[in-house]
């Protein structure tokens, strides 16, 4: 598929590398990265939500008033939905909303999403990020010079330096190859790779 440039924080070229045809210039199938997107958001819902139904609400052993002469429906316990305090009907329970996809496919997707990135030309490539120090400032001006205000950086390894300078800027997330998921890569504009990154996405992502 060619050479790709390769810059600097500054913003200025400084090599070329070329990139894996087998993972960035595939073919996208839409139902595939939809596939992965909804499995992947499935899975992080919690399914903690809850409610006491008529049996698991506390009380209601007699019947809150007699059965007939007052003039109201009979009730045989306070329990009942139609009470105050009552149970709920067809509340929330805890349940797994968890879904399965196949590690072929999961596979597929993810290079799908990288092509998608290198297809519009939202694929930028960096030989390092190095800030030097722990500092917002500086990462916001390495932004600014990048021309990049919503971006994915994808990093080689632990970067305590990029991770934390980069914590209250909003729109910019920094993540570890290894974490590299489709979600991510689609919802953020701007994909940035670390030149070093690279290598360790071939490795996870070539047959």
């Amino acid at each position: 598929m060619g050479m790709v440039d390769v810059y600097n924080i500054q913003g200025d070229k400084v090599s070329e590398i070329e990139l894996s045809p087998d993972i960035f210039d595939v073919p996208v199938k839409n139902h595939i990265l939809h596939q992965v997107v909804v499995m992947q958001l499935a899975n992080r819902r919690s399914g903690t939500a809850s409610t006491k139904g008529r049996s698991d609400v506390r009380g209601g052993g007699g019947k809150p008033y007699r059965q007939k002469g007052t003039g109201r429906a009979r009730a045989g316990t306070i329990r009942s939905p139609l009470m105050r305090g009552g149970g709920t009907v067809f509340g929330p329970s805890p349940r797994s909303f968890a879904l399965k996809v196949s590690k072929k496919i999961r596979k597929q997707a993810l290079r799908m999403a990288l092509a998608t990135k290198r297809r519009d030309e939202d694929l930028l490539i960096l030989d390092r990020f190095d800030l030097g120090e722990i500092k917002t400032k500086r990462f916001v001006e390495a932004m600014k010079s990048l021309k990049t205000d919503n971006a994915l950086i994808v990093t080689d390894a632990a970067n305590e330096t990029l991770e934390l300078s980069s914590g209250n800027v909003p729109d910019v997330k920094v993540l570890r190859a290894e974490g590299l998921n489709v979600y991510d890569i689609l919802k953020f504009k701007r994909l940035v790779l670390l030149e070093s990154a690279i290598k360790q996405i071939e490795k996870r992502l070539l047959p």
